[in-house]
């Protein structure tokens, strides 16, 4: 990746233009509207029956989490990988975090009193495999749903906790007055600023390998829980895959969007340079590709074997009311994104950029509700698609932007500490924080 090497600027022109600079109060107005909104319009469909509401719920929840979750697990690999070039924007994903509680309470909505609303297998249908049924009893659905998303959750706090607590200790005090008391414990106790970097990157290492393996574990287990067995008998060895590497591509769809955005709020262009929104452009490209080969690969081997108990799935999305929707998903997640940032003119040319990362996004939104609705209303005669979808997406999205706007506007925005101590670079060597030694190679 390109911009290892740049020169930012000082400690004191950092703080210079991040305080003071707090997202506009109109994005956050905007924000609570849409969340309320949504709120209102899924509890007008809960107490009037409306078991539209509880299935809208569900397959926005599947894609406003799995982006927000991807978003800290590519901190994290940024953490294995030490990379540099990513120093200034790689803040901008760890907001994602403030999404994963209000995701959890979601969850426990899902879980509890949405379960029979949502899941065809709970009360509705018979299941006869008793591994499955076992698989699927209740306790069990709740306890691995729990265990699994809070441990998740509670392994992505502690790891942006930690990566936000340098940048906190080494700027004056600013920052949204709900987290004041947050930001004095960060900075009580922060010692030598060598030390406290190479302490903080030890614990930052092991942190981001639990974090990327809970990612991806986590996910195909609920993939498998709150996607696949809604359509009972129908599995897939890389559906998982497909589920969560879909959140990959859009989580740095998204990135790009917000790193645009706070390169000119935050009027940093040569913080925040074109390299960055170029290697920004070369992942989701990649990714693109890769989310495409994982996709067609199963759809094609299901194809050849051409067997009943597999094709079914197929075969109700590619006909009545589905289809369109159908033909939509792979023209907007794959074919527009991959030819339109084949160039590095279109990555570079921030337009082009924006139009392909919104094809993605809506592309993924169309995944998510071609992954649940079908296996639901079967062969429907009307596209199930209207008011209760559209309020449910509007609430989420307020929600989301809630949450991350009241993240960001309480913390440093920038990963300052790591632009700017004169020690930065020698985490590319790993050290014992205690003896301050580098360690030995096995290590």
């Amino acid at each position: 990746m390109s911009g290892a090497q740049h020169h930012y600027p000082t400690r004191d022109e950092f703080a210079r233009r991040l305080i003071g600079k707090p997202i506009p109060r109109t994005v956050t107005l905007v924000s609570a509207v849409f969340a309320i909104v949504g709120i209102a319009t899924f509890l007008v469909g809960v107490f009037s029956g409306q078991e539209r509401a509880w299935h809208a719920l569900h397959f926005n929840w599947l894609f406003f989490t799995t982006i927000s979750s991807a978003g800290v697990a590519f901190a994290a690999v940024h953490r294995l990988v030490t990379a540099r070039w990513s120093r200034p924007i790689i803040r901008f994903a760890e907001g994602y975090v403030a999404f994963m509680p209000v995701a959890f309470i979601l969850l426990l909505l899902i879980l509890f009193p949405g379960r029979e609303h949502i899941f065809t297998w709970a009360g509705r249908e018979v299941i006869e495999s008793p591994e499955k049924a076992l698989y699927l009893s209740p306790g069990f659905f709740v306890l691995r749903g729990i265990v699994l998303f809070g441990t998740m959750t509670v392994l992505q706090l502690l790891f942006v906790y930690n990566s936000v607590r340098l940048d906190v200790a080494v700027l004056p005090e600013y920052g949204a007055t709900w987290a004041a008391g947050l930001r004095a414990k960060m900075r009580a106790g922060f010692g030598d600023e060598r030390r406290e970097l190479h302490s903080q990157h030890s614990t930052q290492g092991k942190l981001a390998v639990a974090v990327c393996m809970v990612f991806v574990f986590g996910w195909c287990v609920m993939a498998w829980d709150y996607s696949m067995t809604i359509s009972l008998h129908f599995q897939q060895t890389m559906y998982a895959w497909i589920v969560f590497m879909g959140a990959w591509v859009n989580m740095l769809m998204v990135l790009s969007l917000l790193t645009m955005w706070w390169r000119n709020h935050l009027a940093s262009t040569d913080v925040v340079s074109m390299d960055q929104l170029w290697d920004l452009g070369k992942l989701c490209f990649a990714f693109t590709a890769f989310f495409g080969y994982i996709s067609f690969s199963q759809y094609l081997v299901i194809w050849y074997a051409n067997l009943p108990e597999e094709t079914f799935f197929y075969r109700l999305r590619l006909t009545g009311v589905w289809k369109t929707v159908t033909v939509l998903v792979p023209i907007f997640i794959f074919v527009l994104p991959f030819f339109g940032l084949i160039s590095k003119a279109a990555k570079m040319y921030l337009p082009t950029f924006v139009l392909f990362a919104v094809c993605s996004i809506i592309g993924l939104y169309l995944h998510r509700y071609i992954e649940i609705y079908p296996s639901i209303y079967g062969d429907a005669k009307t596209l199930p698609f209207g008011f209760w979808e559209i309020g449910t997406t509007i609430g989420m999205l307020g929600l989301w932007g809630l949450s991350y706007t009241g993240f960001m506007n309480a913390f440093p925005v920038m990963r300052v500490f790591m632009m700017t101590t004169p020690a930065r670079d020698e985490v590319q060597v790993p050290v014992d924080p205690r003896t301050m030694e580098p360690l030995p190679a096995h290590e």
